[in-house]
């Protein structure tokens, strides 16, 4: 099986968390995202200890593109230090796996 992450981040708008993942998907960078929120945080930033509303990003693509597209979102992100995360998809369905594959493909 080959290797698939869900990479996560979030942005202070629903406006911002399309114009970031609509060209990481364009791009072929992603298979797919979905965008989820308002979501309230609750975080420590700059020392400090904060709560907030934020829209979440979450990103299906190959392990294998990862770089790419963490490079995509660091260029693009509106903030200068968002959190972002990759975790492993150990399980899915076959169809999905190969969906994500033929998405994020070279070719």
């Amino acid at each position: 099986m080959a290797d698939y992450v869900q990479v996560s981040t979030a942005t202070e708008t629903e406006d911002q968390a399309i114009a970031l993942a609509g060209p990481a998907v364009q791009q072929r960078l992603a298979a797919g995202a979905q965008i989820v929120g308002p979501v309230t945080s609750v975080f420590w930033h700059l020392g400090e200890y904060g709560t907030g509303q934020e829209w979440q990003v979450l990103l299906k693509t190959m392990a294998d593109r990862y770089e790419e597209l963490e490079a995509y979102l660091l260029a693009n992100h509106p903030w200068d230090n968002p959190e972002l995360c990759a975790v492993p998809i150990i399980r899915g369905a076959d169809r999905c796996l190969q969906w994500i594959t033929d998405s994020v493909s070279d070719s």
